[in-house]
């Protein structure tokens, strides 16, 4: 879950869904605001309506009989009594209801609102007023007032609030609502991986790209704006692509073409009478043969041309340190991978001879150790030597650079092995790091994945 929130289609998903959550929520308080203003209106035209009935009536009445008929048609919600209110205290100003009622009943009728308020009044206002997810204090009329009929009788006429100052007993809307946050996750996580999808295909033919040079360009399918970018990758590819190509070619046609110079001086070198300068010519010309024979396996090993295939780990290493074995190298092997390896094998096998051959001529001895872990393959390779100063560790990985301390005729080389074995690894999709052991020597880490991840 913490993967899928912290990649891109978790984080436009979560923010399509939330988005759509906030606006809904929103919509439905505006909503809810809305109803509850047309119900407070409703309910003063409705009092109104009321009160107007309810005074004309009682005016038809006989003045000995009202009080008995105002018992009769009195309900919750307005009461009109006939009751002694000259000593009641008047509001400064009549309130709109007062006012609007006194409009509708015209000339005849006097209508002034009371300073003091029914006891419901102050009780209704304590109670939230529910309306969905609006939660509010209930505003509608409430209050007092004199009325003078056009015989001169005086009434007080008391608006109160609703039997219930709530809304009514709400529909069970959970089934609703459920479908609903499904459906917008739903429609959120369509459009969150629409969206997301070409960004994830171009990562991974960045991917792929960086693994293997030559691998299939992109489809130009999609929106406009992806078919541009897809077209503007597939062109980088291609320029990549020939530029590499033209700087092997370079390189491998230098290389090759030194050897035969080199070849006609080594004959020529026999003929020197000099036997120390003879020593001493053939061993710069060996030191010179060594680094273009290494030249080609660099160009080589940027060449990924071999046919990708199925391989037992386990038995290329086997094979591998058993020729070197062969050879008086002290090599030894331990552990088991146990796992197939889809990969190109004289590229690993030339991977693992540089590594092994690095370990043997730098530290005497190579102890290979092969484990698995998170799905790759682990290959240790420690030698038994002083190991490399810690701000050389990474430096050794570049062309051509040797330790001060390794410049020596018997045991510098050229600097070419761990470029090429590096090369190699990361065209599998794997990785070289150097480490000196706690215990004494430099520690090789090659790490390779089950499966090539560009095919």
């Amino acid at each position: 879950m913490r993967a899928f929130l912290g990649s891109m289609t978790g984080r436009v998903f979560g923010t399509l869904l939330l988005g759509i959550l906030l606006t809904a929520a929103l919509t439905q308080l505006l909503a809810d605001a809305e109803r509850a203003r047309v119900i407070d209106e409703f309910r003063d035209l409705h009092n109104l309506d009321r009160a107007e009935q309810l005074i004309m009536a009682t005016e038809i009445v006989p003045e000995s009989a009202r009080k008995a008929y105002l018992d009769v048609a009195n309900r919750p919600g307005m009461q009109l009594v006939d009751v002694d209110i000259r000593a009641a205290a008047l509001a400064p100003a009549n309130s709109e209801f007062t006012q609007s009622l006194a409009a509708r009943m015209g000339k005849g009728y006097v209508m002034r609102s009371l300073a003091a308020r029914p006891a419901a009044c102050a009780t209704a206002r304590e109670q939230p007023v529910v309306f969905g997810l609006l939660r509010m204090k209930w505003r509608g009329t409430c209050e007092s007032l004199s009325v003078r009929l056009r015989d001169g009788d005086e009434l007080m006429l008391s608006v109160l609030p609703p039997r219930s100052a709530t809304s009514p007993q709400r529909t069970d809307f959970t089934w609703t609502i459920s479908i609903f946050l499904v459906s917008v996750a739903f429609l959120a996580y369509l459009v969150a991986r629409m969206t997301t999808r070409p960004l994830k295909q171009l990562a991974q033919a960045a991917k792929d790209l960086g693994n293997d040079i030559n691998h299939p360009p992109l489809d130009l399918t999609g929106a406009d704006e992806i078919r541009q970018a897809s077209a503007a990758f597939n062109a980088m590819q291609a320029r990549i692509r020939q530029y590499i190509f033209q700087r092997t070619q370079m390189l491998a046609a230098i290389t090759h073409d030194l050897q035969t110079p080199l070849t006609r001086m080594r004959l020529r070198l026999e003929k020197v009478s000099d036997s120390e300068l003879q020593e001493r010519l053939i061993g710069d010309l060996s030191a010179m043969q060594a680094m273009v024979r290494e030249g080609l396996d660099l160009a080589r090993s940027m060449d990924t041309s071999e046919a990708m295939q199925m391989l037992d780990l386990d038995s290329l290493l086997d094979s591998v340190c058993a020729d070197a074995a062969e050879s008086c190298q002290r090599v030894t092997l331990s552990g088991h991978a146990g796992m197939a390896l889809l990969g190109r094998p004289m590229d690993l096998r030339r991977c693992l001879v540089n590594l092994i051959d690095n370990a043997v001529k730098y530290g005497q001895a190579a102890k290979v150790n092969v484990d698995r872990i998170n799905g790759a393959a682990r290959i240790r390779i420690r030698d038994a030597g002083p190991g490399i100063p810690g701000a050389e560790l990474a430096r050794v990985f570049d062309p051509f650079y040797r330790v001060e301390t390794s410049r020596s005729r018997e045991s510098g080389g050229t600097g070419l092995g761990l470029t090429i074995a590096r090369n190699i690894a990361e065209q599998h999709g794997g990785s070289i790091t150097l480490a000196n052991h706690p215990e004494g020597g430099l520690e090789a880490t090659l790490m390779l994945p089950e499966y090539y991840p560009g095919k």
